[in-house]
């Protein structure tokens, strides 16, 4: 069974930091780990980091300067390393993948969330 395992989440105080780790595990033959999303209760997801194949990569606009997103493509593995965190980056925080079962078919997957709460 493919699976996203994310962590790393968890309650931290205001200009503190937490890095988020992302795996891909099961039977697969790559994943192309693509990026982080997060989402609060009553809102859609949206895009707080991505990283392509080539390492470029693209932040949303509230997390550039404090967010860094990076990959390790051989343990199939996307991190997001979050300094100076704010209460509004308060949030389930998702990580998103291409899944590979052999070199010409994927599957676009999602983690289970981690919860990052930013309070004092």
């Amino acid at each position: 069974q493919v699976q996203l395992v994310e962590s790393g989440g968890g309650l931290v105080q205001p200009g503190g930091s937490l890095r988020l780790s992302c795996a891909a595990s099961g039977s697969i033959f790559r994943a192309n780990m693509k990026g982080w999303y997060r989402q609060v209760p009553g809102k859609e997801r949206e895009l707080v980091a991505t990283i392509n194949a080539g390492g470029s990569t693209k932040y949303a606009d509230s997390v550039k300067g404090r967010f860094t997103i990076s990959r390790d493509n051989f343990k199939n593995t996307v991190y997001l390393q979050m300094n100076s965190l704010k209460p509004e980056d308060t949030a389930v925080y998702y990580c998103n993948a291409d899944v590979y079962y052999n070199p010409g078919n994927y599957h676009d997957y999602w983690g289970q969330g981690t919860q990052v709460t930013v309070s004092s």
